[in-house]
């Protein structure tokens, strides 16, 4: 299953987090009220209506989900059903009909199926990416919902998302920008969050970071999340966990706070954190999402000041290292999945 054939010739162990073209992706149209069947495309570009709502007024979200290649063979999904349950919370919010659950694991199934090839063999420290969204399509001019919605997907293999590799910590820096009002849409996958932190993420690594740290919109103490993930602290008494009304609930970071919780014993505190107020009180500190999985945070720049976590911030911090290893073998397969989080892909 997992071995390239004579069309994909693919150096697994050097992927970044980048778009790779495949075989081919899944679609699906709603018009005149209801979702339509789905199908395969072997066409990676999408024709729309240049008055489409997505194009103007950002109508449009997308989930990031992944499946990894087991030692037995098996392709793993983790978690799927909290994709679709976020992506139905952001249709919603976004005025977007809900993608129906049948419709929705249908197009990640055959689009898996499709371009089996393209996933990561075991041990090779990739994975394969899997991207559903919808867009607001079709004629339209004013500030209303889209005539028509297109929901699509499709998958690429990756690598680390970033550079340094999966336990190499990276640094945040606060910068001078919002990700989402308090009562915005921080909460939901709205594509229009990220191209909102875009600029904040550029600051950040001109100031020699790896991404930017963000604080809330109303006080800019507290703090919410980084451009591209969730935050984890462990401090003397447990782990702490930021809350707030504007950060995207995680999938991943939830799933390390229930082993933090039920396999490492740690008290959890899910609570508003002050940056400034309560940054040296961390021990270790860790970025959590689909696409990062749980990295280690080495170092937070605010004000001016480096503060820097677990051994200087040069390494993993002993409790990031055990969620990591435990979340990452139940994802593979090699840590029993007392949780019931995986889902194996049907490749028949």
């Amino acid at each position: 299953m997992n071995e390239a054939n004579t069309e994909v010739e693919i150096d697994w162990g050097n992927l970044g987090f980048d778009y790779m073209d495949t075989h081919a992706s899944f679609s699906a149209l709603y018009a005149n009220g209801a979702w339509g069947d789905g199908t395969l495309t072997e066409d990676p570009y999408l024709a729309i209506h240049e008055g489409s709502t997505s194009v103007h007024y950002a109508q449009q979200c997308f989930e990031g989900l992944k499946a990894y290649g087991s030692q037995d063979g098996r392709l793993l999904l983790f978690r799927p059903e909290k994709n679709w349950e976020r992506m139905a919370d952001t249709c919603e919010r976004l005025m977007i009909p809900p993608v129906p659950r049948e419709l929705f694991f249908e197009g990640i199934t055959k689009c898996i199926q499709r371009n089996r090839e393209f996933a990561p063999p075991y041990g090779s420290g990739a994975s394969l990416y899997i991207r559903p969204f919808v867009v607001g399509i079709g004629r339209n001019l004013g500030l209303r919902p889209a005539p028509e919605f297109l929901f699509r997907v499709f998958v690429s293999p990756v690598g680390p998302y970033f550079k340094g590799g999966k336990q190499s910590p990276i640094s945040l820096a606060v910068v001078d920008y919002d990700r989402s009002a308090t009562r915005g849409t921080g909460h939901i996958k709205a594509g229009a969050n990220y191209a909102g932190a875009l600029l904040a993420s550029a600051t950040a690594r001109e100031q020699g970071a790896d991404e930017a740290l963000f604080l809330d919109s109303q006080q800019n103490a507290y703090i919410d999340e980084a451009g591209s993930s969730n935050i984890l602290i462990v401090t003397e008494d447990g782990l702490l966990v930021p809350k707030s009304p504007a950060i995207l609930p995680s999938i991943t970071k939830f799933a390390a706070m229930e082993i933090a919780r039920s396999e490492l014993g740690l008290k959890i505190d899910e609570r508003p954190v002050h940056l400034r107020d309560e940054v040296a009180s961390f021990i270790e500190v860790a970025a959590a999402g689909t696409a990062a999985t749980l990295v280690p945070v080495g170092a937070i720049h605010v004000d001016g000041q480096k503060h820097t976590f677990y051994n200087g911030g040069t390494q993993a911090g002993p409790i990031t290292e055990q969620l990591y290893e435990i979340l990452a073998g139940i994802q593979r397969g090699d840590v029993e999945d007392k949780f019931g989080w995986i889902q194996p892909v049907d490749l028949d």
